[in-house]
């Protein structure tokens, strides 16, 4: 049985419970292996007075066709269901769970009427790559209240690990300012350890049970194949051009340019080859896209260079298999060098994942601005967050004193931009309208600023 671990996304179903859900159905969505089954498993069996879980990856023999029969009979439907499942069903206090709904999209095409019939709640499970995929077979039901789902965050992972109490200590030193002092070198530890071990639940129960990252290993490599697998049932031309450019993020990352370069992926092409498969990949949540902007603004959106892009990893963990590749990382010692600071690896392109990891689980869109200062003179910021008041966001693995892209962005948008954020590896800091955090504190951030009423 999958490890329960606390998930954030749990508040959400209950909004979804207590508001929304006597005129939509739930639909969970998210990258393979990222929990959604358990969590709402969890949900369904402790909110609900009882709860019908289908699971259409090994439906019970019978399941399918009665849903042939009588789907257009809920009272029949409803009646062999129960008998079928062994579960009673009461009205208005029970709900009916589609696991896995992409594998039978009938199901989810019966949503609008199961909703409008308004016996029971319902929620749905999908895997985003099949769901996209399957999603022109059907007619796609409006009475939906999608949720998406990520990998673990920091935060969650330190509830799993029972480091809560240091994670509230960072809590505490961020909302104050306050350095981390003799506490930062042990968050920053966990943190590597984090990043190593990466978000998937699997991967973090595997390190609890074992305390060994090549366990951990074993468990991404599988998550991998099984997104190589699914990237080749995406419905594009040339369907195989997704997976090579997930299998091309390390490279396009480790780059000091780290803008998607369609020369990695076949010499002479062009970004526009690739647009169809990129958005595949962000859609299905197995990449997350960071634009460029032009400009800096409240209406970030409307300065969006649509051809020119970063493409990072769903889970850190998971690019850190993908760069070492082979057998590599099968050695605890040299997984442990890198939690420890000991392991030659170009770090910026970790923590710079990292970073877009954390704002992405927290609904912040990914947007990045270039601009040139003169024709010698070309800076480039990693993050920017819109709202009326844009905040700019630089990553640093090492030497965080020098930061002329960010300098120069500041001096052009004096009036625009009053205040911006270094994330890097040392302690916190502040001096004039740059505050300096230790990457462990990139979701305190993430958070104060989705939640900001100009956002």
């Amino acid at each position: 049985m999958p490890k329960l671990f606390e998930r954030t996304v749990y508040s959400e179903l209950l909004e979804w419970k207590n508001h929304w859900s006597k005129d939509y159905a739930l639909l969970v969505e998210g990258a393979r292996r990222v929990g959604k089954s358990t969590v709402v498993k969890e949900f369904s069996e402790k909110e609900f007075k009882s709860a019908l879980i289908i699971d259409f990856y090994k439906p019970k023999p019978g399941t399918i066709e009665l849903f042939n029969r009588y789907g257009n009979e809920y009272n029949r439907l409803f009646t062999e269901l129960q008998a079928l499942y062994s579960v009673e069903l009461y009205l208005g206090e029970s709900v009916i769970v589609f696991d896995e709904i992409q594998l039978f999209p009938r199901a989810r095409e019966m949503i609008k009427g199961l909703v409008e019939d308004g016996r029971y709640c319902y929620i749905e499970t999908g895997s985003l790559i099949t769901v996209l995929s399957n999603a022109a077979k059907i007619m796609i039901p409006s009475e939906e209240y999608r949720i998406d789902m990520y990998p673990m965050s920091f935060e969650e992972f330190c509830w799993a690990v029972g480091a809560s109490s240091k994670y509230d200590y960072a809590k505490n030193c961020f909302e104050q300012g306050k350095q981390m002092g003799v506490m930062h070198r042990e968050l920053m530890e966990l943190f590597k350890t984090y990043m190593m071990i990466g978000g998937f639940p699997q991967s973090v129960s595997k390190f609890i049970e074992s305390q060994r990252y090549s366990d951990c290993e074993r468990v991404k490599k599988g998550i991998l194949q099984l997104y190589h697998e699914d990237l080749s049932k995406i419905p594009v031309k040339n369907g195989d051009v997704a997976k090579r450019i997930f299998d091309s993020v390390p490279a396009l990352l480790s780059k000091h340019e780290k803008r998607f370069r369609p020369g990695i992926i076949k010499k002479g092409s062009r970004t526009s080859n690739y647009e169809n498969s990129l958005l595949w990949l962000d859609d299905a949540h197995i990449c997350n896209l960071c634009w460029e902007i032009n400009e800096p603004q409240s209406a970030i959106n409307l300065t969006i260079e649509e051809k020119s892009l970063k493409c990072y990893m769903l889970d850190t963990g998971l690019l850190l298999t993908q760069s070492f590749g082979s057998n590599i990382l099968n050695s605890d010692e040299v997984q442990a060098a890198f939690v420890k600071n000991k392991l030659n690896l170009n770090e910026g392109m970790i923590f710079e994942n990292a970073v877009s990891q954390e704002l992405k689980c927290r609904g912040i869109e990914l947007r990045f601005t270039k601009f040139a200062r003169d024709e010698k003179h070309v800076y480039e910021v990693d993050f920017i967050v819109g709202g009326k008041k844009p905040v700019p966001i630089e990553v640093k693995s090492g030497d965080s004193s020098r930061h002329t892209s960010l300098d120069s962005l500041l001096e052009r948008n004096k009036g625009r931009i009053t205040k911006a954020y270094i994330v890097h590896g040392k302690d916190v800091k502040k001096e004039g309208k740059i505050t300096y955090l230790p990457i462990y504190m990139v979701g305190f951030l993430a958070n104060s600023l989705s939640n900001r009423k100009s956002a």
